[in-house]
Order: C-alpha cells, then sequence, then structure tokens
C-alpha cells in the first residue's frame, strides 16, 4: 500500500489536493515528527515509464538538488513504492505570482522585488549550469513573507545536455515567454533564452498583459523574433530602457545577468542573498535519490508494457508546444534564412496505436520489398536494399505520442535521391498508409 490512512511511507499526513497534471497530483501534507507542512508531488511510475519519461524525472531530482537557494523550491526527499514515485518538498502558501498579475500590473517597487529575487535565483541556477526553460508567473511561487520561489523544472536542462556546439537543441517552454532562437530550432544558448524570459515576466509585472500579443499564433512569433513590442506610457524610462536591451532579438547583444545586476534601475533597493555553497555529499544525495525513485518497479504485466514489448519501442511524448514549432503554418525559418531548401520531411497524425501504426510500416516495407526494416527508440528506420543513383535510399519514421490515442509521426529523408523519396512517398507510401492516416500536414482532409 501506497499509504495507510491518509498516512504516506509511515512519515507524511496527507491533506488535500493542491493540484494535477498528465502524470503527477501535488498534496499539501505533514511531517508527522516535525509537524512542518510540505508539498508531496505523487508522480505515476507506470505512466512515466510507460511513456519514455524516466530520464525527465531523474533529471528533475538531479537539479532540485543542485539548486538549493532561498528563491528556490526546495526538494526535502525523494520517496517510492511499486507504482509511486513521491516528492517532499517545501510549501509555499502564498500562490502563483501569477495570482497577482491577474488582478492588474504591479506597482514598480513591487514589481522590482519579484525581479530581483528571480534574477538572483536564475543566476544562481546558470552559476550550477541549470536552465529552468519555462519562466512564467505560473511557475513563480510566493510565500507567507511574499519572497518568491521559482519552482517546477520539469523542462530544465543541465549544461551536460549541451550538443558539441555547446547549444541546447530541444524545442520547449510556453510560446508567450519563449526566447526567439528557441523558436528557430537553430540551437540556442539556455541562459540567455532564460534571461529573455524574465524580461517577459517583468513586462507583464508591470504591464499587466503580454509583450508579443496577437490572435494569429504566427504573428505573434513573427513579434518576437524581431523583439516588436510597445512599452505602456505609465513604464519610467529607466525601466524600457532595461527591457529593450533584455528582449533584444539577438541572444549575442542581448544584456546577460551580470550587466542587469549593474543596472541602475535593479540595484534600487537590492538585497542579495546568500549563495549557498555546493554540498559535499551533492553527488551521492542525487544518487541515492534517483536509486530509490527507480529501485522498484511496476508490475510487469500491464497492457501498456506488453504493447511497448510487442512492438520493441516506445512513442516519444510530445507536447503542444512541440506539435505547433513542427507545424508547417508556424515554420518560421524563412524569418532567419535567405536560401530556404525544399522540405524532405512530410507528416500525419493517427487515432491509431503506436503499434499499429508500426506494423503498417513493416507491412508497407515487405510489399515493397526494397526495404529492411530496423526499429529504435520510437523510430522506425526504412533502409534501402538496393543502391540506386545517389546511394542507397533511407528514411525514417519517427513516432510522436500526443495522448495515449493519438499519434504524430513524422517522415524524413535520410540519405538516397530526392526525386527516388519523393516518387516512393506520393506512389507508394502515402496511398498505402490511408487506412491509418487522420490527416497529412498541410491540409488534407482525413480519411474515410
Amino acid at each position: 500500500m501506497d499509504k495507510k490512512g491518509n498516512i504516506l511511507m509511515q512519515r507524511y499526513e496527507l491533506g488535500r489536493l493542491l493540484g494535477q497534471g498528465t502524470f503527477a497530483k501535488v498534496y499539501h501534507a505533514k511531517n508527522i515528527k516535525t509537524s512542518q507542512s510540505v508539498a508531496i508531488k505523487l508522480i505515476d511510475k507506470e505512466k512515466v515509464l510507460r511513456v519514455g519519461l524516466i530520464d525527465q524525472i531523474k533529471r528533475e531530482i538531479s537539479v532540485m538538488r543542485l539548486v538549493r537557494h532561498p528563491n528556490v523550491v526546495q526538494l526535502y526527499e525523494v520517496m517510492a513504492s511499486k507504482t509511486k514515485i513521491y516528492f517532499a518538498m517545501e510549501y509555499v502558501k502564498g500562490g502563483e505570482l501569477f495570482n497577482k498579475v491577474a488582478k492588474g500590473k504591479l506597482k514598480e517597487e513591487v514589481a522590482r522585488k519579484y525581479f530581483q529575487q528571480l534574477i538572483g535565483a536564475v543566476d544562481f541556477c546558470h552559476s550550477r549550469e541549470v536552465y529552468h526553460r519555462d519562466i512564467k508567473p505560473e511557475n513563480l511561487l510566493l510565500d507567507e513573507n511574499g519572497n518568491l520561489k521559482v519552482s517546477d523544472f520539469g523542462l530544465s536542462a543541465l549544461g551536460e545536455s549541451c550538443r558539441h556546439d555547446g547549444l541546447l537543441h530541444t524545442t520547449c517552454g510556453t510560446p508567450a515567454y519563449v526566447a526567439p532562437e528557441v523558436i528557430n530550432k537553430k540551437g540556442y544558448d539556455g541562459a540567455k533564452a532564460d534571461i529573455w524570459s524574465c524580461g517577459v515576466v517583468l513586462f507583464v509585472l508591470l504591464a499587466g498583459y503580454l509583450p508579443f500579443q496577437d490572435s494569429n499564433l504566427m504573428e505573434m512569433y513573427r513579434k518576437i523574433s524581431r523583439g516588436e513590442f510597445k512599452c505602456p506610457g505609465w513604464f519610467s524610462p529607466e525601466v524600457r530602457k532595461l527591457l529593450v536591451r533584455i528582449l533584444d532579438p539577438n541572444p549575442q547583444t542581448r544584456l546577460s545577468i551580470v550587466k542587469i545586476m549593474e543596472n541602475p534601475w535593479f540595484k534600487k533597493g537590492y538585497k542579495p542573498v546568500e549563495r549557498p555553497q555546493p554540498q559535499k555529499e551533492e553527488g551521492l544525495m542525487i544518487a541515492s535519490d534517483v536509486q530509490k525513485a527507480f529501485a522498484q518497479e511496476p508490475s510487469a504485466d500491464s497492457s501498456s508494457s506488453a504493447s511497448s514489448e510487442k512492438i520493441g519501442m516506445k512513442a516519444t511524448c510530445v507536447n503542444a508546444f512541440d506539435i505547433i514549432s513542427q507545424s508547417q503554418g508556424f515554420d518560421l525559418s524563412g524569418l532567419f534564412e535567405t536560401n530556404k531548401k525544399p522540405k524532405l520531411d512530410s507528416r500525419f497524425t493517427s487515432t491509431k496505436s503506436a503499434s499499429a501504426i508500426v506494423s503498417k510500416l513493416e507491412e508497407i516495407a515487405a510489399d515493397n520489398e526494397r526495404f529492411k526494416v530496423k526499429k529504435k527508440d520510437g523510430l522506425v528506420m526504412l533502409q534501402g536494399k538496393k543502391e540506386g543513383r545517389k546511394g542507397h535510399l533511407s528514411i525514417d519514421a519517427e513516432i510522436f505520442e500526443v495522448t495515449p490515442s493519438f499519434h504524430m509521426v513524422e517522415v524524413k529523408k535520410v540519405s538516397g535521391d530526392t526525386l527516388e523519396y519523393q516518387r516512393f512517398c506520393n506512389q507508394e507510401l502515402k496511398p498505402s498508409l490511408k487506412d491509418i492516416v487522420w490527416a497529412w500536414q498541410g491540409g488534407e482532409q482525413p480519411a474515410q
């Protein structure tokens, strides 16, 4: 049993539900021994395993252990049963900063205080090579003394996540707060992207609305990419100058945190908190927490586990932002590239299961007799058996899970002749997939 009555792991008395998402619920709780209020994040281990989010949970544990700071929500301990993972975290009872902004703009001195605390916390995170990647008022909490606490590191990245070019490449975050270089999908500096989001937060605190707004999402992205925003009349000249330099669409010339902290407007009444020193046993604590979380696996007799074994792979989980950023209608590459090459990929959506999609692709390859099939981590690879005009034709089909009953599949040429690839797609692949395709990207009607 995960809990006996309302007692969790003989340590915490569970209280009311504070919130919930797809994979987790958060409860108010009290430490039985000390009576300290905590927030318990309860994660469904089976769901996490099924959609391949193990690495994300491990990263969240690592990050929260690394960024122990007065203005960051603290992780106290990690516990687990066979079916659940529990995070015991600092309970911040003042609610989201978003709730304050929803009532209207804040006074300049109040907004400045929150911005100072936010920058101090983000600067500390960056010193530990942690990049939040989803800074917004909904992820900024307030304690009973009105102090800001950064929360929700579910989309965060560590410095070791950077590729050989030293940049991050995962498109994530909340569209209205995300930096233009993230939308560009060419790689970005996590620190500079976080700074942009901090600038959007400052604008929202002072204005009561977003700097980049438009009912048309594509037009909003264009404004973001060009840094097109207008400050309302009540903004002081000092704030206007600061925002223009923070919301600079060029990450190379965007103001750094060091420069922000040197800004006269920022420095008014600034009281920096003492930066905690790294703990000697930090690495051991992270390893111990991760081991606790995944030491006991859930039972393997679930239908979802069997399905995953049957297809020998798991579809990658995506969110709405991923779909928007991958959609042809919202492709912003034209804003950044002058010589645009023809696209050699296409996408379709399906209400069929991942296993059904894989089976159909295997069937097409078998009927065609030109391809051999390999499968790995949500990817189906069709590899040509015979050499064509420009070598062997190789095609990847990557399956993304939007919901358990809805998938998106991206098909793209990896190698070989472009004309041969386009001919195969138009004459053989698309007609053969008509029974499982809901819609092809580009506005085709759903298959009947």
